[in-house]
């Protein structure tokens, strides 16, 4: 019989929370042939990254997984019939599940899936059980990571030679430019995608762009940074197949991305700006330059996962490579005391080269640690 696999889902970050919930989810169906469950309490974010979902319907199906609302208001039979939950980013789960997984036997494994971390200390926590404080179950802690002792990173099976492939056929990338209506990178040209937060970065990233000795062409989705990109272009937004240059600056607006398409998104581009969780990790799996605006937290805790993933990132590259990318990373993130942005995007473009073949490297290093899907899968087994 087919295990069930229930997995829930708040959305707190927009689009990655929800995209890395339905990046476990497919994997699990298509790759281990599981049955899945995902309850969701926002499916708007979901719907625009994974055309097909219908973001009005309480209950649907969508490439082989079962799609449900979660309400404040939770009804579920009794007892809970699923076999493994998967509890996203802590976010809890509701009462009357629970309870209901307590009047199954033998009881549902349960996972807490954290948020993704570089942290040290993640690796001592990583598996380790905690029984609940009410009730005779026990959860487990599952962290994603960069190190052994982590659970990994999501990694579908095919992904590091798809990406090989498109970034080797100059054919596949002219086509895919042509799919979205923007024309084909240039000679000496820095193609940058931008997928970034809110915040009073953007425009002297802009400017920079615009003012610097080499062209650059930026590529932004449908929704991103509107009101900066407002405001910087005095009301000009660019449109699809409408690109607005200044300077040395060429934007270009695409249509919002399903997660393949963004992928290929990623694997074309030289730099990627990229924000929260999902897009973090694939822009690491793209094996290009990447600069990342982590989630922002009250009272500055995002500086620490800020960081610790820049130290572990950097530490392999020679010190003016190192520096450059600290230095870009802590201006985008609006860092106290940081430099601006457009010294820290110069030397950051200088030591492009180097970062390109580091980012190569680190790709590779990463594809040696545990998948996240698969240790899910294998530890639920030696549970069950």
């Amino acid at each position: 019989m087919t295990a069930r696999w229930d997995i829930f889902c708040k959305v707190v970050d927009n689009f990655g929370d929800a995209g890395v919930a339905w990046r476990l989810a497919r994997q699990l169906s298509q790759e281990h042939s599981l049955a899945v469950r995902l309850w969701i309490d926002d499916p708007r974010s979901l719907a625009r990254m994974s055309p097909g979902v219908d973001a009005s319907q309480d209950r649907q199906f969508h490439a082989g997984i079962e799609l449900r609302r979660w309400r404040e208001t939770f009804a579920e039979p009794e007892p809970a019939d699923a076999d493994v939950v998967v509890e996203a980013f802590g976010c809890g789960l509701p009462e009357a599940y629970v309870n209901a997984m307590t009047r199954r036997s033998p009881a549902p494994v349960w996972f807490v899936l954290e948020y993704l971390s570089a942290e040290s200390w993640i690796g001592g926590g990583h598996g380790l059980p905690s029984p609940h404080p009410r009730l005779p179950l026990t959860r487990r802690f599952w962290f994603p990571g960069f190190t052994p002792a982590s659970g990994g990173l999501l990694r579908e099976r095919g992904l590091l030679e798809s990406r090989d492939a498109f970034q080797r056929g100059a054919r596949a990338r002219a086509d895919f430019w042509s799919s979205l209506s923007v024309p084909d990178s240039a000679a000496g040209e820095c193609r940058v995608s931008l997928f970034c937060y809110p915040h009073p970065a953007l425009p002297a990233l802009l400017d920079a762009w615009a003012d610097g000795d080499d062209a650059v062409s930026c590529v932004v989705p449908d929704g991103v940074a509107t009101g900066a990109l407002d405001a910087w272009t005095g009301g000009n937004v660019p449109h699809a197949g409408r690109p607005l240059s200044r300077g040395r600056l060429t934007l270009h607006a695409i249509p919002f991305l399903s997660q393949e398409t963004y992928d290929r998104l990623l694997w074309a581009c030289d730099v990627n700006f990229v924000r929260g969780e999902d897009s973090f990790v694939r822009a690491q799996w793209a094996a290009r330059p990447f600069v990342w605006h982590i989630y922002p937290q009250a009272n500055e805790a995002h500086r620490r996962k800020l960081d610790a993933f820049v130290n572990r990132y950097a530490a392999a590259l020679e010190p003016p490579e190192a520096t450059a990318v600290r230095r870009i990373f802590r201006a985008w993130n609006g860092v106290a005391g940081a430099e601006g942005m457009d010294d820290a995007w110069r030397s950051f473009a200088a030591a492009r080269p180097a970062i390109a073949q580091h980012a190569a490297a680190w790709s590779r290093q990463l594809a040696a640690l545990p998948e996240l899907a698969s240790g899910l899968v294998k530890a639920s087994l030696d549970r069950i």
